[in-house]
């Protein structure tokens, strides 16, 4: 049986996995290694504390293969850090790939299908049999990633503004005082044009809660958030059907905190992918990266006679 290691690198926290066969030897959680978030330095250390955990709690010194998925894979320097940092504690074939790709491979196994990524960041990704792929979103916080924490989180202290503008109700700018803590409307506003700023995506659970509670703002920030979504599955949906052929549906999967924790944005997701694509499957429960990061570093292991 291959002995293997699994990473699945999120924005705010990262688990690792070691598997023998079919059996989890060992499953730990850590920190984030997103060094656009934390830093190198941390995420070095949040790196190789998991690391020295995992492999302390499956009682071995090597594995034969590992995989490691992260958001920010092809930024300079990454591969070449996780992949020296995997082969020091042991594994004697690596490889570093986007968090993208381990999803897909969750879900999928290598085959076809479309994965909605809403969590910190968006990004929609759709794969052909032939491994070609079509993607939409993802272009960073700045410049994109709609419907996911970050935007939700910044639009609506955006729109929270445009309210009080207005003199119109909300609740958001006084929940975003507390979380922040803030005093004051100017300091509120210093701290979010502040650099680094601060991390609007801690901000959605709030939003939701609002949203929830009945804040208008709140909820036509999380209404927009879901139409975005939904608009990325079926843009992608569109582009395997026109470039690639594609005739049958193949089934939608998701992953992120955004689809699976907001009770608003899910049930708008689903409703909205039924009533514009209703014989495209879509799964009801979030995929779970780290199955895909095995599952590779298993192929690997396969393919070297492990």
């Amino acid at each position: 049986m291959s002995l293997v290691l699994g990473i699945d690198g999120g924005g705010t926290r990262t688990r690792a996995s070691i598997m023998d066969g079919d059996r989890v030897l060992a499953h730990v959680e850590g920190g984030s290694i997103k060094r656009l978030r934390v830093g190198q330095e941390t995420a070095d250390g949040n790196l190789r504390a998991m690391l020295k955990e995992a492999f302390a709690k499956a009682g071995v010194t090597r594995v034969d293969a590992a995989c490691a998925g992260m958001a920010s894979s092809t930024l300079p320097g990454v591969k070449e850090w996780l992949n020296a940092a995997m082969q020091e504690f042991g594994a004697e074939r690596t490889e570093v790939v986007g968090d993208e790709v381990i999803a897909l491979d969750a879900a999928f196994k290598g085959g076809p299908g479309i994965l909605q990524i809403a969590g910190t960041g968006s990004n929609c990704i759709g794969r052909m049999p032939d491994g070609s792929r079509e993607c939409a979103g993802g272009w960073s916080s700045r410049l994109g990633d709609e419907g996911s924490g970050y935007w939700i989180g910044l639009h609506a202290v955006r729109r929270a503004l445009h309210a009080y503008d207005r003199e119109e109700p909300c609740g958001i700018l006084e929940r975003v005082g507390q979380i922040w803590g803030t005093k004051g409307m100017d300091e509120l506003i210093d701290m979010g044009n502040d650099t680094p700023g601060p991390d609007f995506a801690a901000l959605a659970p709030a939003i939701s809660e609002l949203a929830e509670a009945g804040d208008a703002v709140a909820l036509g920030v999380l209404n927009q958030a879901a139409a975005d979504l939904i608009a990325f599955v079926l843009l992608v949906r569109g582009k395997l059907r026109r470039k690639h052929g594609l005739v049958e549906e193949v089934p939608v999967v998701w992953i992120g905190s955004i689809i699976g924790k907001a009770r608003i944005v899910r049930e708008a997701f689903f409703a909205g992918l039924k009533a514009a694509a209703p014989n495209m499957p879509v799964g009801q429960t979030e995929v779970n990266g780290i199955e895909g990061a095995l599952w590779r570093a298993q192929q690997m292991a396969k393919a070297a006679g492990k």
